[in-house]
């Protein structure tokens, strides 16, 4: 009789506490628009960040509050941002397409190397540990930690500087927070000109150290008729925005150190 009533006690217990967590579930359950899960399974679901959010969850929620822009995802790219746009009734508007460029041309056939490097393989680990693996201190590492992040493989390592894939990359810009000298940028995948270099320092002592680096001279400046070109700390800068893609800076450039970003597959 006792196992009886201590059972059905535990059964009444269990009925009550099941009706007090639908209950609450239902009191305090927060509303999310319908249109959030629509919006989730447009995205292409890496969870990269590159859109500035935690990842495709957060993204889904910031484009359905008028948060975010439903173009905003770089890997999603035009088919995402028309899938977006379509859920939610606006226009997907243009969206250019952009992929990582490594603004280094110091490969060893240009630089002379300084040391070697037999730490962690790892180019935070080397600049930490304070040897410049070159004669230039700005030039890439080399050791391919971008390279290790990237979920499309559209990084290596040739005579030791990175190089991209274009025609792989999705513009994620993973390896652009992996790189610890800030010297990979999202340019437009349509672009012929870009500046293959970091060097902030002195035409002359560039010469010295490097075959392949920015004199910052500022004749790109001066062949430039849409003054997309400017020179700062020695190094010339291009301003995409106003770029009409003519290439007079490339054909000028006495270092031959603006050039066209490398398309297609990477030269093995």
């Amino acid at each position: 009789m006792i196992i009886l009533i201590g059972t059905i006690t535990l059964v009444v217990i269990g009925f009550l506490v099941g009706l007090g967590l639908v209950f609450a579930g239902k009191k305090f359950a927060v509303e999310t628009d319908p249109r959030e899960g629509e919006v989730r399974q447009s995205l292409p679901g890496n969870n990269c960040g590159a859109c500035g959010f935690a990842g495709c969850d957060a993204m889904a929620q910031a484009i359905v509050k008028g948060e975010a822009p439903v173009n905003g995802c770089p890997v999603g790219g035009k088919a995402s941002a028309e899938a977006i746009a379509a859920v939610m009734g606006v226009s997907a508007g243009e969206a250019e397409r952009k992929v990582a460029f490594v603004r280094c041309s110091g490969s060893c056939d240009v630089t002379k190397m300084q040391g070697n490097y037999t730490g962690i393989r790892d180019c935070r680990s080397a600049l930490l540990s304070g040897l410049s693996l070159t004669d230039c201190s700005y030039g890439c590492i080399g050791l391919g930690s971008c390279a290790k992040v990237c979920p499309q493989d559209a990084i290596v390592i040739r005579r030791g500087v990175a190089e991209v894939d274009t025609e792989k990359c999705v513009g994620c810009g993973l390896c652009m927070k992996a790189c610890p000298k800030g010297m990979i940028e999202l340019i437009p995948a349509s672009s012929h000109v870009a500046v293959k270099c970091s060097s902030k320092d002195k035409g002359a002592l560039v010469r010295q150290r490097c075959k392949a680096g920015c004199i910052g001279c500022g004749i790109c400046v001066k062949q430039c008729g849409h003054s997309a070109i400017s020179v700062s700390d020695n190094l010339a800068h291009v301003d995409y925005a106003l770029c009409a893609q003519c290439g007079a800076c490339v054909s000028k450039c006495p270092s031959k150190v603006i050039t066209p970003p490398l398309d297609g597959a990477v030269p093995q």
